[in-house]
């Protein structure tokens, strides 16, 4: 089975991670780097309540790293790396643009 992550920032820009040639990393370590990421970029919670889910914090990290951080190899590896280890989830898409996470 192919383990995957895609982050879609437009109809153009796609930034593609197989995660089965990366090192995996550990649930609470992607837990933690996740929230790292979440406070050093300045993410907003999406839900009014401020409840963070973890796919919405996935789907947050990638909109505000931006292009910038998502075309750098090793921060996006990290990334996949992190998404996939949380969500657990063998296909794992972002949509930044429809503010989707799809499995």
């Amino acid at each position: 089975m192919i383990s995957e992550v895609i982050v879609q920032l437009s109809a153009d820009q796609q930034f593609r991670a197989d995660v089965d040639r990366l090192a995996p990393m550990g649930n609470e370590e992607a837990r933690r780097w996740l929230d790292e990421q979440f406070t050093a970029l300045d993410c907003e919670p999406l839900r009014p309540s401020g409840k963070v889910l973890l796919a919405d914090k996935v789907l947050v990290v990638a909109r505000e790293a931006g292009a910038r951080r998502l075309g750098d190899e090793a921060w996006f590896q990290t990334y996949a790396r992190a998404a996939h280890a949380v969500l657990a989830r063998p296909m794992i898409k972002v949509d930044v643009a429809g503010m989707t996470v799809t499995y």
